[in-house]
C-alpha cells in the first residue's frame, strides 16, 4: 500500500504521462501539495493505492476508484488505473501491478474492474487485453491535447460472478 511518503514519487512518474501528452487527459503537471486531497481518497479496504518498488524506489503504481460513488449499486465496481515510470517500461511492472490488483479484487469486495485509456496508449491497451479485459466503450473525440484529438477506450472485465460470503 502506498503512504503519504510515496507521494511525491507517484506524482513524478504521473507527470511523465502528462508530459508526453495523450497518455492522460491531465493537461498540467500536478505537485504533491495539491494531491493531498486525491490521495486521502483511497482507503485500503476497498480502493486501495497500492506501489511498485525497486531497490527502494517506487517505480509504478496503481490504484482503485469508485465508479460513481454513493451508488449502491455500483460498490462492487472500481475503475483500475496504473503508471510506469518511463525508465522502467517494458519490464513487466504494469503488468505485475494490474495482477496484484486482481488478486485482492475478492477481499476488497470488487467484482469487476475497468479501465478508461485514451486510445493512443496502445501499450497500456496491450497489457489490459492480455490480462482479459474485453473493449467494453468507445467514446469518440473526446481528448483534446492542442490539436491532437483522441477518443477514449472503456476495457473491462467482470473478476467474480459472485462474491464470497465471508
Amino acid at each position: 500500500h502506498a503512504t503519504h511518503d510515496d507521494l511525491p514519487a507517484i506524482d513524478a512518474i504521473y507527470n511523465q504521462a502528462v508530459a508526453c501528452g495523450l497518455l492522460t487527459a491531465d493537461t498540467e503537471p500536478v505537485s504533491s501539495a495539491e494531491r493531498g486531497e486525491w490521495f486521502g481518497r483511497f482507503v485500503p479496504d476497498a480502493y486501495p493505492l497500492f506501489v511498485y518498488e525497486m531497490d527502494g524506489q517506487v517505480v509504478g503504481w496503481a490504484s482503485l476508484s469508485p465508479h460513481r460513488p454513493g451508488r449502491k449499486a455500483l460498490e462492487e465496481v472500481a475503475e483500475i488505473s496504473f503508471y510506469v515510470d518511463f525508465a522502467h517500461h517494458g519490464k513487466g511492472i504494469g503488468s505485475r501491478l494490474v495482477a496484484h490488483c486482481e488478486a485482492q479484487s475478492a477481499v476488497l469486495r470488487k467484482r469487476v474492474f475497468f479501465s478508461i485509456t485514451i486510445e493512443s496508449n496502445r501499450a497500456s491497451l496491450r497489457l489490459l487485453e492480455r490480462h482479459g479485459y474485453e473493449r467494453w466503450g468507445y467514446l469518440p473525440d473526446v481528448i483534446r491535447v492542442g490539436n491532437a484529438r483522441r477518443g477514449q477506450v472503456y476495457m473491462g472485465k467482470i473478476l467474480h460472478r459472485e462474491l464470497p460470503d465471508w
